[in-house]
């Protein structure tokens, strides 16, 4: 600059080049190091060397120009589909990119911005070597596993600060058995089940059946879109409340009894797997970004064949005509179920039963909720798990739990009047005997 004037030298771009060529042979330094009458000669007296230091994010502001648009413009596309940083780049990198932005293209240089808050203890404050109360990632990983990590992270609102403690850290353990057991049960169950010969279209399952694909698909679109806008404990929310409710808490609850008592290959056991296969499919896809080590190990039993989960996109779900329907009547069957299941905990309360497949119930009901619960015929028993019912038509909405007295089937565990009726087969029921021996029991349901 003019010392009197303050005008910029009139050859001010041929000096910066010359300065540029200097830096990137020396670094940084050789700028600061440099003496003005190198670049000007005899002019250096008549000009001051400026000392006033530019924006401190201006070199990372400009990326999308000298990164994005150069050095890695063969790799990257402009703009970038999101810029992430900590809540603090709002008056740093994300401002100074915004500027430059403007300034060289009239647009900011991304497309969405994600900012999250930082890590700190259990109790809120700031993690440093003289508390003691740093958490090392890396110690995490080495002992817990790198999945446990990685669901801390995702499963943490990171729109405030990130809280870490080692109590914290065992429940994320607790979630991810719940999730990992879940998976144990649905490799478990379709291990005979061959998708190319045993996959049955949606129109002969059972129509629970139906009803757990529908499940399916609202929780992955559900998943889908919270993947869309970065919301990854939302993610972990859907993901972990599908496995403890929706499959451990109902469906795989009354699914045992089909699975491990119905003939092999009957159509009322196949229906199941299908539905299990999709479920499976569908569950370890949406979870792979946030657990992909344990997702890479289920797909590499499932479909070694495919190559890596990474490379799959969301499951494919099929069509289902009355999938808002069975939504609708499943809820409320699901409603009506948590009723006898709290009836039946008070009979085990006192003594008199020891499981509910002891108990018959007796359900007295009117209107939609009979014809509901009409539709399931001999089917309800095993919706509401216990080995006998009887639906009477009724004004007065009310429920009858009963012990029973009969032997106890030694295969499905049912307490059946039938156990020993067949002289070959003393020791289980009329229905094991036909799945074992026979035909294969009949679901109405289908």
């Amino acid at each position: 600059l003019h010392k009197e004037t303050g005008a910029l030298h009139p050859r001010t771009p041929e000096l910066i080049e010359d300065v540029a060529r200097r830096v990137e042979q020396s670094g940084i330094e050789a700028w600061f190091s440099l003496d003005a009458q190198e670049l000007l000669g005899e002019e250096a007296a008549q000009y001051r060397k400026m000392s006033d230091t530019l924006d401190v994010w201006f070199d990372s502001g400009v990326t999308h120009m000298s990164v994005m648009r150069g050095s890695h413009a063969a790799q990257c596309d402009f703009p970038a589909d999101l810029y992430l940083e900590g809540s603090d780049q709002h008056r740093g990198w994300f401002q100074s990119s915004l500027l430059t932005g403007c300034a060289i293209d009239g647009r900011a240089p991304y497309k969405a911005l994600l900012t999250h808050g930082f890590v700190v203890d259990g109790k809120g404050l700031k993690m440093s070597k003289s508390k003691g109360n740093v958490i090392a990632p890396q110690k995490v990983s080495d002992t817990l596993g790198a999945d446990i990590l990685r669901l801390w992270t995702a499963a943490t609102d990171y729109s405030g600060e990130l809280n870490i403690s080692d109590e914290i850290l065992k429940r994320v353990v607790e979630s991810y058995r719940r999730i990992r057991n879940t998976l144990r049960f649905l490799l478990a169950n379709t291990s005979d089940f061959d998708p190319s010969t045993d996959l049955l279209p949606p129109e002969q399952w059972l129509e629970i059946d139906r009803y757990a694909l529908a499940m399916t698909r609202q929780m992955q679109a559900q998943v889908e879109a919270d993947y869309g806008k970065y919301e990854f404990h939302r993610v972990v929310q859907a993901l972990q409340s599908f496995c403890s409710e929706d499959l451990g808490g109902f469906y795989l609850d009354i699914l045992k009894d089909r699975l491990y008592t119905a003939a092999v290959n009957s159509s009322a056991r196949r229906s199941a797997q299908s539905a299990l296969w999709h479920i499976t499919q569908t569950f370890v896809k949406l979870m792979a970004p946030i657990l992909s080590f344990t997702a890479e190990e289920v797909w590499q039993t499932l479909a070694a064949n495919k190559g890596s989960v990474m490379l799959e996109t969301w499951q494919a779900l099929p069509a289902l005509s009355d999938e808002a329907a069975l939504l609708d009547k499943w809820s409320k069957i699901r409603g009506y179920r948590a009723e006898v299941t709290k009836a039946l905990e008070a009979l085990r309360a006192d003594g008199k039963i020891g499981s509910s497949l002891q108990a018959e119930v007796i359900l007295h009901a009117d209107g939609e909720k009979h014809d509901i619960l009409a539709s399931l015929a001999d089917d309800l028993r095993f919706v509401l798990i216990c080995s006998k019912t009887g639906l009477v038509r009724s004004a007065e909405d009310k429920l009858e739990c009963t012990a029973l007295t009969h032997a106890k089937c030694e295969r499905c565990w049912h307490v059946r009047e039938d156990v020993g009726a067949d002289a070959e087969h003393p020791e289980i029921c009329g229905r094991c005997v036909s799945n074992l021996h026979g035909e294969g029991e009949s679901r109405a349901c289908a």
